[in-house]
């Protein structure tokens, strides 16, 4: 009961008549909150194991002479190999000739891998499959071999380590860990059902030592690649950004504009307006320049929200703003133009500021000089009309 009022009032909970709360119903079942935990830690091991290797051409060209590394490294190996087996006295007596045959196919096969579209390979997903299938595929043939020659007496099994290393150099940390695990798993596998011995038990703790020492060089390489990677993003992000208002600058605007050129030769219909403002010296004479910064802000949100997000809106320089943007039968460039105007006018109506803005049709075969020239001359054409209105020049 409350006592408020000149009545009593009786207080209910109504919290159990919500069917949405959740506190009634009390915490997820717990084999929910387990499955949730291994979904997010299944999520995080298929990242870290399978990253794509490259975002960029340079990374990509680092990559495919990487590959071609490992290709003729490989080759060095199995002829390394081939000797060994025909002039030296080993362990494997009547299987030398297997092994002979064995690396005679690693020989043949493995500047196949040059014949697969690197290119496009490394830029997604499948970058990392073909590294491990081949590192696998590498792990098998050495372990084959080193039974044939004798098992864990055999000096072949040191090629392992020459994959290893191989890996660390491109593979992501988790990967190195992964494939340095089979490989050591395989080994003690193979060379110690029967008991290790204490060669091969040395062998497996050194395999050990250098699959943590490889996994360090891999993360300190990853780590690098990744902050030369962010600098090099933020550093065409600023080449590329007007410093005033933060939008896209003449040099991106150009850019974008060149792809509108090619499209449409496909049919793709694109304008150009280009938005000088008028009276805005006036903001900065009697207002002062970050009165001024601040209208030039404002009006490079103003356009922004004025057209969609996939058309570009970028700054030019003082006073002067460009805007390429895709147009349909729906909706005609004076349709935009229009629209632009009445934004810049909302944005400058305190201070007297409105735009003058030319029209340009992009067209196929155009160079950019000439179709700015085109809106150029109709944004002139509009500031001598008195300006706060749009020029469409359509020759």
């Amino acid at each position: 009961m409350l006592k408020g009022g000149p009545t009593d009032v009786d207080l209910v909970d109504v919290s159990s008549a919500l069917p949405g709360d959740r506190r009634d119903r009390g915490a997820w079942p717990a084999d929910a909150r387990g499955a949730g935990r291994v979904r997010r830690l299944l999520g995080a091991l298929l990242d870290g194991l399978f990253p794509p290797l490259a975002a960029d051409d340079d990374r990509v060209a680092y990559l495919v002479r990487h590959v071609r590394y490992g290709v003729l490294l490989s080759e060095l190996c199995a002829l390394g190999v081939l000797v060994y087996a025909l002039f030296t006295d080993t362990p494997a007596g009547r299987h030398a000739w297997l092994v002979v045959g064995l690396v005679s196919m690693v020989v043949v096969l493995c500047p196949a891998l040059l014949l697969l579209p690197l290119d496009t390979i490394l830029r997604d997903r499948r970058g990392p499959v073909m590294f491990y299938l081949w590192t696998l595929a590498t792990t098998v043939v050495i372990l084959v071999a080193t039974a044939l020659d004798g098992g864990s007496a055999s000096p072949l099994d040191a090629l392992l380590f020459l994959t290893l290393t191989y890996m660390a150099a491109t593979y992501p940390p988790h990967g190195v860990v992964a494939i340095g695990a089979v490989m050591t798993g395989s080994y003690v596998l193979v060379f110690g059902a029967g008991g290790l011995t204490t060669s091969a038990a040395f062998f497996t703790g050194v395999m050990v030592a250098f699959t943590l020492i490889c996994t360090m060089a891999s993360a300190n390489t990853w780590t690098t690649q990744e902050r030369q990677a962010m600098l090099i993003s933020t550093q065409k992000a600023l080449a590329a950004t007007d410093p005033v208002t933060g939008i896209p600058n003449r040099r991106l605007f150009l850019e974008r504009l060149s792809g509108a050129v090619r499209a449409a030769f496909t049919g793709a219909r694109a304008v150009v307006c280009l938005v000088d403002l008028d009276g805005f010296k006036g903001v900065n004479d009697r207002d002062g320049h970050a009165a001024g910064d601040a209208l030039l802000q404002a009006v490079a949100t103003a356009l922004g929200v004025a057209v969609r997000e996939t058309d570009t809106v970028a700054r030019f320089g003082g006073d002067e703003f460009a805007v390429l943007a895709e147009v349909t039968d729906t909706f005609s460039s004076d349709e935009l133009a229009e629209r632009l105007r009445a934004a810049v006018a909302r944005i400058g109506d305190a201070g007297g500021v409105t735009a003058s803005i030319g029209v340009a049709d992009v067209r196929p075969g155009d160079a950019a000089a000439d179709l700015l020239h085109r809106a150029d001359a109709a944004m002139y054409r509009a500031k001598a009309a008195g300006g706060d209105r749009v020029v469409h020049l359509l020759s």
